[in-house]
């Protein structure tokens, strides 16, 4: 049960959203979680970089799932997809930035590709 209003705007913005707006804020969500992470490897707060790591990896998960496999790209984005899951998996064992850097830098790349691939389609 929803209790406060922030998070039933939160629940109607995402019921009421098209299939690139919900794409655009799982990037969104996968970004934000994944600094939080880094930020806990940074100050050595396990507990935070483990939370925010695995948040980060229930996203992709999540990407993963909407891929629509009609469009040959789906088999590309599916090994990028496993790719930065593995590499997730790397830095919460080891607590090591470089591959969460590495992962943030393909989240911020697709999440661009995607905001001007639904920007030209909406022209």
């Amino acid at each position: 049960m929803l209790t406060s209003p922030y998070d039933k705007y939160k629940q109607t913005q995402t019921q009421t959203a098209n299939s690139s707006k919900l794409l655009l804020m799982l990037y969104e969500g996968a970004i934000r979680f994944l600094k939080l992470g880094i930020e806990g490897i940074d100050n050595r707060d396990i507990e935070k970089a483990n939370n925010n790591l695995i948040k980060t990896q229930a996203i992709i998960n999540e990407l993963i799932a909407s891929l629509n496999y009609d469009y040959p790209i789906a088999n590309d984005l599916l090994k990028i997809y496993e790719y930065m899951l593995h590499k997730l998996i790397q830095a919460n064992i080891h607590k090591d930035k470089t591959h969460a850097m590495e992962v943030y830098e393909y989240l911020i790349e697709l999440k661009d590709t995607w905001t001007e691939a639904s920007r030209l389609a909406s022209v």
